[in-house]
């Protein structure tokens, strides 16, 4: 089986550094074959942040894929932010959105960010048509030997296992669309809270898979990470808690 491991809202800036220490232990020791991280890498997107969090994530013993956060995008410098929100990420640009293929599934980001937005705090989740497209493709193309797993930052629903402080706008359509493609799970961050659920989308079973932070802003949870294990015939998830 292949063995992910699931960590998200970093927060560098805000981060535990013993949380951190206890993952990166965690991560040597368990040795999996990918390391997703669903996002919000830093605090305030300072630049300080990200060389903070390239040298942790380059330090870990396997492949990395970053998925955007809305902690991710500049939050004082509005023409950075329209015109180059990601140029901070420099850094990163080897591990952002990066799409991995592995012995057992495939790993194909989502973009649930955005720039601006129609109503007050743009930290809150939002699926546009072009990055939907771009990830459907990518589940279209893939194996279908393989699981496929779609991993981005907000929820894409709200439910009663964590709720989201603004619903993600076309997240639902995006789940429809994402499990017509043929996606076995959709792995997020964002609600620091750790999740595992099964959930009916157009009459076909989807697991939600959401991982915790590593970060001092907790919101009722410990630090945590997950392992997911995939194997052809399932998926496995154990939720690692820090005492």
């Amino acid at each position: 089986m292949t063995c992910l491991l699931h960590i998200s809202d970093l927060h560098f800036g805000a981060e535990d550094r013993e949380a951190l220490d206890w993952f990166g232990a965690q991560a040597k020791e368990r040795k999996p074959d990918s390391i997703i991280v669903t996002g919000d890498v830093t605090q305030r997107a300072l630049p300080s942040q990200f060389d903070a969090a390239a040298e942790y994530l380059d330090a870990l013993p396997a492949p990395v894929t970053v998925k955007y956060g809305n902690h991710d995008l500049p939050y004082f410098n509005l023409i950075e932010r329209f015109f180059s929100p990601h140029r901070r990420m420099e850094k990163l640009k080897d591990k952002v959105e990066r799409h991995l293929d592995l012995e057992d599934c495939v790993i194909v980001p989502l973009n649930t960010t955005a720039r601006a937005q129609w109503r007050f705090n743009w930290a809150h989740g939002n699926v546009n048509d072009e990055s939907l497209e771009k990830t459907l493709r990518r589940l279209r193309l893939a194996p279908e030997n393989k699981r496929k797993l779609v991993a981005c930052h907000h929820p894409l629903i709200d439910t009663d296992e964590y709720h989201l402080k603004g619903p993600t706008r076309g997240g639902r359509e995006a789940l429809h669309a994402i499990v017509e493609a043929g996606a076995d799970a959709v792995l997020t961050g964002h609600v620091h809270t750790p999740f595992d659920l099964s959930v009916d989308a157009r009459g076909r079973s989807i697991r939600l898979i959401g991982a915790g932070t590593l970060s001092d802003r907790l919101r009722g949870y410990r630090p945590s990470y997950n392992e997911i294990k995939v194997g052809p015939d399932r998926i496995e998830v154990v939720h690692h808690t820090h005492d």
